[in-house]
């Protein structure tokens, strides 16, 4: 059995990612192996749980890989830790818009049977925090709320304060943490800055936020609150098991990586590695060429409006990703992905793959989406069903093209991304945890066999 804590907070902005990088780091300090994890599709928090305990960040994304599947996923990360924490998503009953505790920090808590440590921002209260912290802990009674930490506390006074209100609660405090430039991440037009981009500085963080929860937390009960979490049982999530046989041949498949290209989840690369692939990361900021004999090409998401000088003067690369593109070869792009495919990016020139322009927007684009392929593609048949999340400040025009990848019918309907040739390109992004058919596809057409 793993011991497990599901970190919440009442709302975005209470200092959830800080406490549980935190403590992940903290306990990690102490010798135990600690597997992190994150509710919901974010892919730059994990960078931080990564750094933290050393080992990949995991989403838990109960939308988009299904409820059947968060607790093998969970089971499969967790594999011989002695500790898992995993961090929530906006507010603890907050899910997928729409449609009840669907992907909330509540139902994937509920699912791993796991004790709730509720991170509250008591900068602009004393005796109310009670009530806010007693509403939590009884509007859903199979959420165990197991404890708070109370956080950007001001001062002793206002620490007492908050600690009497609270006796009456019964919820027991388990954390109290004073307000700490040092340990807070910087943030732009799409949350925190990934580790990718400023290592050091990260490192740094991360080491002043350990500190900070080692000062102000009860690590002993924590560690006890979750280790009284029960047998959860089942099997963990295998990607071979997802994949009837793997290709022969073994196809190279190139994964864009660095810093532009920081978004991935970890069960991507190793569905493609368990249907037959050898995958091997490049960089597009510094590699001038594609990894040789390159079948098959993965540009994921990222920020390469950030670095679109960079990748713009990258003309060997650019050159080659367009050349593979040609030729036929399968290439599957997101979000980040399909922007370097563009014709360009904010007027610099980008790969030329598709006959579209793209440029940042004020307008935030954001949410969960249900999707079905109107075009065959190498990443899913003509019909396919999907869930997926786009999350972006850009925009391209053409918004589809003459095939559309994807049929969207929600929140509006519409036609969005590119199937041309091999190339599958679109905003959505998706966990092929949730859809491992996608990956076997993929790697059947890059080792050029026969695909189902």
């Amino acid at each position: 059995m793993v011991a497990r804590l599901v970190i919440a907070a009442p709302s975005s902005g209470a200092g959830k990612t800080t406490v549980a990088t935190g403590l992940m780091a903290a306990f990690a300090g102490r010798g135990l192996a600690v597997s992190p994890h994150k509710v919901g599709p974010d892919y730059i928090d994990p960078g931080y749980h990564a750094l933290a305990t050393g080992r990949p960040g995991r989403n838990l994304d109960a939308y988009m890989c299904g409820t059947e599947r968060i607790a093998p996923l969970f089971a499969h990360g967790a594999r011989g830790c002695d500790l898992a924490v995993v961090e929530g998503v906006m507010g603890l009953y907050d899910g997928a818009a729409g449609q009840g505790e669907l992907a909330s920090t509540a139902q994937v808590a509920k699912l791993l049977r796991a004790p709730v440590v509720l991170v509250v921002d008591a900068s602009s209260q004393s005796r109310s925090v009670a009530a806010l912290v007693h509403g939590f802990a009884s509007w859903d009674p199979e959420v165990r709320l197991g404890g708070v930490i109370l956080n950007k506390v001001a001062t002793d006074r206002h620490e007492a304060l908050l600690r009497e209100a609270l006796e009456e609660s019964g919820v027991p405090v388990l954390g109290v943490l004073r307000r700490a430039p040092a340990v807070e991440t910087p943030s732009r037009h799409l949350g925190l800055v990934p580790v990718a981009e400023r290592q050091a500085q990260a490192v740094e963080a991360v080491a002043a936020q350990a500190e900070q929860v080692r000062a102000g937390c009860d690590l002993d009960a924590l560690l006890a609150l979750a280790r009284s979490a029960p047998e959860l049982g089942g099997a963990p999530w295998s990607a071979a098991g997802e994949v009837p046989a793997p290709v022969q041949g073994a196809p190279r498949i190139a994964v864009a990586g660095g810093a532009a290209f920081t978004f991935s989840y970890a069960e991507h690369a190793e569905l493609l590695t368990a249907a037959g692939a050898e995958v091997v990361t490049f960089d597009p900021l510094r590699d001038e060429a594609l990894p040789e004999g390159t079948s098959g090409l993965v540009v994921g998401g990222g920020f390469p409006e950030v670095y679109g000088e960079e990748l713009s003067a990258n003309e060997p690369l650019r050159k080659a990703v367009a050349e593979l593109a040609a030729a036929g070869a399968p290439v599957a792009a997101e979000c980040a992905g399909l922007l370097y495919l563009a014709r360009s990016l904010d007027g610099r020139p980008m790969c030329g793959v598709l006959d579209a322009d793209a440029r940042m927007s004020s307008r935030l684009t954001l949410g969960y989406r249900d999707a079905v392929a109107v075009s065959d593609s190498v990443l899913a048949a003509s019909g396919t069903r999907m869930r997926g999340h786009e999350f972006h400040r850009t925009v391209i025009e053409p918004g589809a093209g003459e095939r559309a990848a994807w049929g969207l019918w929600q929140p509006e309907r519409r036609v969005e991304g590119f199937v041309r040739g091999g190339v599958h390109a679109s905003y959505v992004h998706t966990h092929w945890a949730g859809a491992p058919q996608a990956a076997v596809r993929f790697v059947a057409h890059c080792a050029g066999g026969p695909v189902a």
